[in-house]
């Protein structure tokens, strides 16, 4: 039997770390631009909407929902939704945050492939965070190669999905940006803002990815222990 808690761990140390600096560091950029008004005096909700309008997508609803960052774009609804302050607030986060959305709206709408093979691998890769571990699990307890195979390859998905997943979100941001400045939401000096908060939400999926990236790197040496 091999330990669960071995030196391999200490693989995945620093990638913790960077999670804890990225979730820092969002919300320190958020915190900060969240209270900066807009100059335009827009909400998040008029930003979403004016965005959608101008790609001819008035089929798409924005709504407000509870939390904290807890905005999204669910493709299965058609629907933004986005956190109550940048919903009602106008602020230059929420402007960001509202065109990020509204990005991956577009991506959804003009077919973009990255995101379509992210939605594809939801299903399997819900299935696979739910199984993986408990597989490793098993497979270190009784020494069994086959179980914790199908332990990695189940968790492979899961890393496979946060690599999908970044040039979904990079690509967001990018086309949040653009519409920003070029369409006249944002003067300059807003925009560095706008920048500074989506530049700071990806480096958490950046540390997502990385913390997946090392757990299975973990995972394979475990294995080769193993044989």
């Amino acid at each position: 039997m091999i330990p669960i808690f071995d030196w391999t761990i200490i693989l995945v140390i620093p990638a913790i770390i960077l999670s804890i600096w990225a979730q820092n560091k969002v919300k320190s950029a958020y915190k900060k631009y969240s209270q900066i008004a807009s100059s335009s005096g827009l909400t998040g909700e008029q930003v979403a909407k004016r965005i959608l309008n101008q790609h001819g997508m008035q089929d798409v609803k924005v709504v407000p929902t509870r939390g904290v960052l807890s905005d999204h774009y669910d493709p299965r609804k058609r629907v933004v939704a986005l956190s109550e302050h940048n919903f009602h607030k106008p602020s230059i986060a929420g402007m960001a945050v509202a065109a990020h959305e509204v990005g991956h709206a577009i991506q959804h709408h003009e077919g973009f492939a990255m995101l379509k093979f992210r939605n594809a691998l939801a299903s399997p890769v819900q299935f696979g965070s739910w199984m993986a571990f408990p597989l490793v699990l098993i497979g270190l307890f009784m020494a069994s190669p086959a179980m914790l195979d199908a332990g990695i390859v189940l968790f492979s998905l899961v890393v496979l999905f946060h690599l999908v997943t970044l040039p979904v979100e990079f690509d967001a941001s990018r086309r949040a940006l653009a519409i920003l400045r070029t369409d006249g939401y944002v003067p300059p000096q807003e925009a560095v803002g706008a920048k500074k908060v989506l530049d700071a939400a990806a480096w958490t999926y950046v540390a997502a990815a990385t913390v997946a990236i090392l757990n299975l790197v973990r995972l394979l040496i475990l294995r080769d222990v193993m044989r």
